[in-house]
């Protein structure tokens, strides 16, 4: 098989060559896979169901050992699609502590971080509002 990204690939049923899109994408592209569901309240508000993560974004975990608890998230590593969050860290042999991996895909969005003015606007986008329909 071609490890080369292609352009022109459009889905296929196969797992092994949606992983292999994945994992071969540019990171322009893959910054994209790392979105994450809304909590019913901001999707209520924002009329969204998912957006990009984004450092500063609350958020509460779905699966795994740290079910269930909830944190901000600290840093986005778009090269392996995953995402540091503050308290959920793991404890070595050694004693010392390090970050836990986490795909966005296994987190909701609690809180969002609208610090950013170009978040605020796609999610008037995705909102169906534009600055000039509340201006009129």
């Amino acid at each position: 098989m071609k490890q080369l990204f292609s352009t022109h690939w459009k889905s296929s049923i196969q797992p092994r060559k949606q992983r292999k899109y994945i994992k071969n994408a540019p990171i322009h592209l893959k910054r994209k896979f790392l979105s994450a569901h809304l909590s019913d309240e901001l999707n209520k508000k924002y009329h969204a169901r998912s957006i990009m993560v984004k450092n500063g974004d609350k958020v509460r975990i779905l699966t795994g050992q740290f079910k269930k608890k909830e944190g901000k998230i600290i840093h986005t590593n778009v090269k392996n699609s995953k995402v540091n969050i503050d308290n959920i860290q793991l404890i070595k042999k050694d004693g010392s502590k390090t970050f836990y991996p986490i795909h966005a895909s296994n987190l909701i969005i609690t809180e969002l971080n609208l610090e950013d003015k170009q978040r605020k606007k796609s999610l008037n986008r995705k909102n169906g509002t534009s600055q000039k329909t509340k201006s009129a």
